[in-house]
């Protein structure tokens, strides 16, 4: 069962930060610039860390994986283009 996670990431080389974007694409909604909503199994999630290990240079680059409440209430404010489920709008 695949469980919800906030995913962060500060890189700093456009190289670096293509291949972490166009990797975390795979596994959920991109929510703003550097920030994803993913689905990870414990085992995709191994696989994830594991492979992200090999693209960033730990000296230069930040990534946080925050794990969701089961049923996360999530409010968003302004001009969202996605808008996943579970997520609310308010104005």
């Amino acid at each position: 069962m695949a469980d919800k996670y906030l995913v962060c990431y500060d890189i700093a080389d456009d190289k670096r930060l293509h291949r972490v974007y166009k990797f975390t694409k795979q596994y959920g909604i991109h929510l703003q610039y550097s920030v994803f909503i993913c689905s990870f199994t414990e085992k995709q999630l191994k696989n994830y860390v594991e492979t992200l290990a090999n693209i960033i240079d730990p000296k230069a680059d930040d990534i946080r994986i925050y794990p969701l409440a089961k049923e996360p209430k999530i409010y968003a404010l302004g001009c969202a283009e996605l808008i996943p489920d579970g997520v609310f709008i308010t104005i």
